[in-house]
C-alpha cells in the first residue's frame, strides 16, 4: 500500500495519513518536513534536494502515505504510488477543519507562535481556488489528471477503512 495525497490546506490530508499510518502500519512522510527548512518559518529548502528526499523515501520504503499541498512533490511519489487521492471538501469544509487543527510542533515552536499565523492561513485556504502556482486547485488538478493509476478525488471526509479498500481494488 502506496498512498499519495494531496490537496488544501485544512483539506484533511495531514488526518486521513496519519490515521492510515497508524492502522494499516505505513511510514508517513508529511511534506512540510521535506519542503521547509526545519525550525525556521517559512524559509523554503532547495527545491531539488526535498524532491530527493521524497524520492528516496518513496523507493526505500516499502509501505507509505505521502501527504501535502505541493504538487511538484506529489508528483515525485506517483512512480511508486498504488493510489492518488485529491481531498478537495470545499473551503468552508478546510476552514472548520483549521479552526479544529491541534498545535503542529514540526511547524511552530509554540500554540502562540501558530496561533500568531492562523489569519494567515484562513487567507491560504480561501485563495486555493484562485491563487497560481505549486499548491494551487489548478496545479492539483493537474497532477491528478496525468496520473494513470488508481486515483479518486474526495469531497467528503472517509476512513480509512474505505481508502484501503480502495487500495485493494488495485490489486
Amino acid at each position: 500500500m502506496r498512498i499519495a495525497i494531496v490537496g488544501n490546506s485544512g483539506s484533511g490530508k495531514s488526518t486521513l495519513a496519519s490515521q492510515l499510518a497508524r492502522e494499516h502500519g505505513l511510514g508517513l512522510l508529511d511534506l512540510d518536513t521535506v519542503a521547509w527548512e526545519p525550525g525556521k518559518i517559512a524559509v523554503a529548502r532547495e527545491p531539488q534536494a526535498a524532491l530527493a528526499q521524497v524520492r528516496e523515501y518513496c523507493s526505500s520504503t516499502p509501505r507509505w502515505v505521502v501527504e501535502g499541498c505541493y504538487a511538484g512533490l506529489i508528483r515525485a511519489t506517483l512512480d511508486e504510488a498504488d493510489l492518488l487521492l485529491f481531498l478537495d471538501p470545499g473551503v468552508m469544509a478546510c476552514r472548520a477543519n483549521c479552526h479544529s487543527r491541534p498545535w503542529e510542533p514540526h511547524k511552530f515552536r509554540s500554540p502562540q507562535e501558530q496561533d500568531r499565523h492562523f489569519h494567515h492561513l484562513l487567507d491560504w485556504v480561501d485563495a486555493y481556488y484562485t491563487r497560481e502556482g505549486d499548491a494551487s486547485l489548478w496545479e492539483h488538478q493537474a497532477v491528478f489528471d496525468a496520473f494513470e493509476g488508481r486515483k479518486h478525488k474526495l469531497r467528503r471526509r472517509v476512513s480509512p477503512e474505505f481508502v484501503a479498500a480502495l487500495c485493494l481494488q488495485t490489486n
